[in-house]
């Protein structure tokens, strides 16, 4: 029976992979082609490490595709999310109709070191990078 079950898992996986793989050739832009490949290849990928576990001899080998799965589960959306960060910065073209919230402009013009959450001093008032007490913005 848990052959079965973890054929079915291999065949969905693969499915899933390949699925990935044809958005990546197919979208038309940075950040589709990033959506397809992070959310289906993930996908996939966790369902044959689910299939692997379930076929291991060992618990070696159990581990093995444990570890393969928290990784790719730990590190796909982080990849993709600076991808995505780095495209918006760069400009990437983007398909047409795409939509952009009304902070979008502002947040790509800022430095990276802009972006960096104040200091908070040890009396809870905001400070500078200088170590200067900053104006209190109300948060």
């Amino acid at each position: 029976m848990t052959d079965w079950i973890a054929a079915a898992l291999l065949v969905t996986g693969g499915g899933f992979c390949l699925v990935a793989g044809l958005g990546v050739l197919r979208f038309t832009d940075t950040y589709q082609r990033m959506h397809a490949s992070t959310k289906a290849g993930t996908l996939g990928l966790c369902l044959v490490c689910l299939a692997a576990m379930l076929e291991a001899e060992t618990w070696g080998n159990v581990v093995e595709a444990g570890f393969v799965f928290l990784f790719m589960i730990a590190t796909a959306p982080v990849g993709a999310h600076l991808i995505g960060r780095a495209a918006f910065r760069a400009r990437a073209p983007e398909a047409p109709g795409t939509g952009h919230d009304p902070g979008s402009e502002a947040f790509r013009a800022r430095k990276p070191a802009e972006n960096r959450p104040r200091a908070v001093a040890r009396s809870g008032h905001r400070v500078d990078r200088g170590g200067r007490q900053a104006p209190n913005s109300g948060t």
